[in-house]
């Protein structure tokens, strides 16, 4: 293999990787407060995606991905309010059930909302046939929106969870619920926030890497499944960590292709996730407890 071809597979494996890792931070943010595994993650990503092709049409696009993101939020919001919080200490079992449900209500809603066509937002910069050249391997600007997203995503959310009053309560409630109340925190509103939060980041996602995957009413649940693998690997409710474990997985995935056929580039994140579970469940970087937002 040459230098060129092993850069290209390293760069796609990145641009792959921090797409998994932004999922894969939704999922954190919910766990973190909840404890829940909300497998409708990735529904958020394509309801971010689709909401803001269509609001693209009459808008410009800045306002058309604001749009989308404070409507994936609502609609997060409403997820919680409509199926989580009347629950009374319900069994991880139930929620996981509960949150598959709900991708499958979401995905049926968007497929009549929008139909089976695949969609795609336009680029932010440049175009399809654009491309940055590194030592002979070529990116599309996208890429770098991609990325810088990414970075984005966790200086804020550590400046948020460390130094605001809401982040503050959220790691309050996710540390000791109980204790969390008696100091005058609404533990049910943290909830919601933590709900509405990583839609919000699920939505930006969608609107980011649309002009790279193109979006489908059916994109989200490939979505989620890498996210979760991301998740798994880094372990559940680091999010810092979830960004080398997004990148790491990418990487391996791109890098497997220069061997195997594409149609296993799944099975190969499959069976990432299945060795983790197997030999080191807390995941690669450390035993954490759950439920606590200690990176931020």
């Amino acid at each position: 293999m040459s230098f060129e071809l092993f850069l290209q597979y390293l760069l796609s494996g990145i641009t792959s990787g921090s797409i998994y890792a932004i999922v894969a931070i939704g999922f954190n943010i919910i766990y973190n407060a909840t404890g829940i595994i909300n497998f409708a993650q990735g529904e958020f990503v394509m309801l971010g995606g689709m909401s803001a092709i269509t609001f693209s049409a009459f808008l410009p696009l800045p306002l058309a991905i604001a749009c989308a993101v404070v409507i994936t939020a609502m609609v997060g919001g409403l997820v919680e309010l409509v199926f989580i919080r009347w629950l009374k200490h319900p069994s991880v079992l139930r929620m996981i059930i509960i949150t598959i449900g709900v991708s499958i209500l979401l995905k049926e809603a968007a497929l009549h909302v929008w139909d089976e066509k695949v969609r795609a937002l336009r680029y932010f910069t440049g175009n399809e046939c654009s491309s940055i050249s590194i030592f002979g391997a070529h990116i599309s600007p996208q890429v770098l929106w991609v990325l810088g997203m990414c970075g984005a995503m966790v200086v804020f959310l550590t400046l948020f969870f460390r130094h605001t009053l809401v982040g503050r309560s959220m790691r309050a409630c996710s540390a000791n619920r109980v204790a969390a109340v008696l100091c005058g925190i609404n533990a049910k509103n943290m909830v919601t926030f933590s709900f509405m939060l990583s839609a919000a980041i699920g939505g930006l996602a969608g609107c980011v890497i649309s002009p790279l995957t193109q979006t489908q009413y059916e994109c989200g649940t490939p979505l989620a499944i890498k996210g979760f693998t991301v998740a798994i690997l880094g372990g559940l409710g680091n999010s810092t960590a979830a960004v080398a474990a997004g990148l790491l997985l990418g990487i391996i995935e791109a890098l497997s292709i220069s061997v195997l056929p594409v149609a296993y580039k799944d099975v190969v994140a499959i069976g990432v996730l299945l060795a983790i579970l197997f030999f080191r469940p807390s995941g690669l970087f450390g035993n954490r407890a759950a439920g606590a937002l200690k990176e931020f």
